[in-house]
């Protein structure tokens, strides 16, 4: 069970490069979420067609800015630009798909660390409320 994560983080030092790398940012995010990586190409085994399918979550955020003033430098002027953007895509298996002579049925993956790290959490947040609910009487 590996997973796959890519990150993409940029600094704008031209103010033209700014448009430029969000549309080829826009364009790797979209190209991350395509059905093809949710869904693998199937694999023949037997009389069973395997259908291997995946989870995808994409996010990003970009800013640009510009000034303009007296900076009171050495240089004066007083004009400012500048932006960044990144993103992060992450993929994870979470299920097979088998098409066999039975039919077609779906077989999940079970992540025990999701499951530990879920139960940590709820733990957590349970054990909190109760030291509040102490400390209050």
């Amino acid at each position: 069970m590996m997973s796959e994560e890519k990150e993409l983080n940029t600094e704008i030092n031209n103010p033209g490069q700014g448009i430029d790398m969000i549309q080829e940012t826009i364009e790797t995010f979209l190209e991350t979420a395509d059905v093809s990586r949710v869904y693998s190409q199937p694999h023949e085994h037997g009389n069973s067609l395997i259908i291997p399918a995946a989870e995808v979550v994409t996010g990003m955020g970009f800013g640009i800015g510009y000034g303009v003033g007296d900076s009171g430098g050495e240089n004066g002027g007083g004009t400012a630009e500048g932006g960044g953007g990144g993103g992060k895509a992450f993929a994870r298996p979470v299920a097979v798909i088998i098409a066999d002579d039975n039919g077609v049925r779906v077989e999940p993956i079970i992540d025990p660390t999701k499951i530990l790290l879920t139960a940590l959490t709820a733990f957590g947040f349970m054990f909190g409320t109760i030291a509040k609910m102490r400390k209050g009487k």
